[in-house]
């Protein structure tokens, strides 16, 4: 009987390693998205008349579709994004 290994999922190199620069760029794109969300957290109404608008609760996102989802698994596993349930990513501490 042979094993036949299963052919890469669309978005992911064949021998598992992504490019840095790949890696670099959506990861740009993920905290750039992250910001936007936030901007738009804070600019709503709600927040006091007098004040400069509240702070965002927003700390996980839905990562950019432009990306397949192995390279967020790939970033998720060196570390520099977090898994934060039901499709969601943050970013890791200290980032």
């Amino acid at each position: 009987m042979t094993t036949e290994q299963q052919p890469p999922t669309p978005g992911e190199p064949a021998g598992g390693a992504f490019d840095p620069a790949h890696l670099r760029s959506a990861l740009k794109a993920f905290r750039k998205r992250l910001k936007m969300a936030r901007l738009d957290d804070e600019s709503r109404l709600g927040h006091g008349a007098m004040t400069g608008g509240g702070r965002s609760g927003i700390v996980a996102i839905v990562p950019p579709s432009q990306f397949p989802r192995a390279v967020w698994e790939e970033l998720v596993r060196q570390g520099k994004l977090r898994r934060a349930g039901q499709g969601l990513y943050e970013l890791a501490e200290g980032d």
